[in-house]
């Protein structure tokens, strides 16, 4: 795949970057290997000055990067403005919170291990490869860089190929805040030099957010080279609707949850289940809100949904819609690619799906939604629970024994009650199932790339 910026609104190539080759990618791996040796040893003062003077540039930055994220990915620019923001968040969180995140942790009592001091402590583990997607370029980028930098690691980025300006600016970002070189560097190389990067030896560790087939490679890669890693991957998040629920306050929630981010985010929601009770209502007013979505250049502030990210992406979305239409299923509203330039698919509702679809197990990543009837709380969570994969659930009910069922038997990594999942940078963020292993944010997620390492002084 050739690294460059095809603005998903147009299909046309905004920008170009060679990839860097074998001798630059050594020589970067050796500066990020030195960095991290004098980063290690740094204070977490000296860190937290470093990120905080980050935030302060990506609030500064936020209309312009907000634009740059937009063009090349396709998300509404108030979408993206709003992820550089919360970025900047993340950065101020942990500069404030590694320290204590990290803090030493001491054995109350001592003696039962033959010692006057028992502890144990967390220590950084050297250059971590990241390996990104291009829906949240600066989101994820920054929840992995953050922690690690402020755990004394350093950070190597290979961002997704076709949001390279994004990538390029990351990296700029963190010298601008004073961070010496190497301690963060962008590597502009295509999927087929991961492997290299993964089983060289100054490299520690490797996170990835991405595909399933991504991440048994990578995961593949570092197990055999005994590297830690992390990976999210894909969800198919469940979203059930009880009959005790606030149904307007459900409804809306639904739309936002399935179409934020042009439908392109592991946590959308996806499977929409709603109880028989309040099926038809649910139905009417959901879909009566997506024929009323608009369509368009992400660029527009009137525009709720911009197009999907590559024409590879909208094509995957189509052969999803058209199987399913194929298998029995019942096409409520769009479900159609516009005419005119740009990787635009039409807001869709889909019902009336048997495991025949591939969509009734599949993930669809752009703005199709599922929807379901279920006759009771048992078939709805045996519903939610039907599926390979494990990242976010949101239930809708104020009935408290509906509430505990959920938050017990939802085979999830997150459980959300009356509302929709977000990622928040003070709880801990990841799936079961085929959506990964490993946690990130939080203080789960800065200790997962640290030696715990156990003291005794006798």
């Amino acid at each position: 795949m050739s690294i460059a910026t095809v603005n998903p609104t147009t299909g046309a190539v905004e920008k170009s970057f060679d990839e860097i080759d074998d001798a630059e990618l050594e020589r970067r791996l050796q500066v990020a290997h030195d960095a991290w040796l004098a980063h290690r040893k740094t204070t977490f003062a000296e860190r937290s000055a470093f990120l905080l003077k980050a935030a302060d540039l990506l609030d500064a930055d936020a209309e312009t990067l907000g634009r740059t994220i937009t063009v090349e990915m396709g998300k509404p620019l108030a979408q993206a403005v709003g992820e550089v923001r919360k970025s900047a968040k993340a950065l101020r969180f942990y500069a404030e919170k590694a320290e204590g995140f990290l803090a030493p942790e001491p054995l109350d009592d001592p003696s039962i291990v033959d010692a006057r001091q028992a502890f144990s402590v967390f220590q950084p583990i050297g250059p971590v490869l990241a390996v990104m997607p291009w829906n949240y370029p600066v989101w994820q980028v920054i929840r992995f860089a953050a922690p690690a930098i402020m755990a004394g690691n350093v950070g190597l980025l290979k961002h997704a190929s076709n949001v390279p300006q994004t990538a390029v600016y990351l990296e700029e970002l963190f010298l601008r805040a004073g961070l010496p070189e190497g301690v963060f560097q962008t590597l502009l190389i295509g999927a087929r030099r991961v492997e290299k990067v993964i089983r060289d030896t100054r490299v520690a560790a490797v996170t990835l957010t991405g595909s399933e087939p991504a991440g048994r490679s990578v995961a593949s890669i570092a197990s055999d080279e005994v590297k830690k890693s992390v990976l999210e991957l894909g969800g198919s998040d469940p979203f059930v609707v009880m009959p005790s629920a606030d149904l307007d306050q459900a409804v809306a929630t639904a739309v936002t949850a399935r179409v934020s981010n042009n439908g392109q985010a592991c946590i959308n929601a996806k499977r929409f289940i709603v109880h028989a009770d309040v099926y038809h209502e649910f139905l009417e007013k959901f879909v009566d809100a997506f024929s009323k979505l608009r369509l368009g250049d992400p660029l527009d502030a009137a525009t709720d949904i911009g197009p999907v990210s590559t024409e590879q992406g909208r094509e995957d979305l189509v052969e999803l819609i058209e199987d399913a239409k194929a298998n029995g299923a019942s096409v409520l509203v769009g479900g159609s690619v516009p005419e005119g330039d740009g990787w635009f698919v039409e807001p869709t509702v889909i019902a009336d799906l048997t495991p025949k679809a591939r969509l009734f197990y599949e993930e669809a990543f752009g703005p199709v939604a599922s929807v379901y009837k279920v006759s009771n709380l048992d078939e709805a969570i045996d519903l939610a629970n039907d599926t390979p994969f494990g990242l976010g659930s949101a239930a809708w009910t104020n009935d408290k024994a509906e509430q505990q069922r959920f938050i017990a038997e939802l085979d999830a990594g997150s459980v959300v009650i009356n509302s929709s999942t977000i990622s928040y940078q003070e709880l801990p963020f990841g799936g079961t199932k085929r959506s990964g292993y490993g946690r990130e944010l939080a203080a789960e997620g800065i200790r997962e790339f640290t030696n715990l390492k156990s003291v005794r002084v006798c």
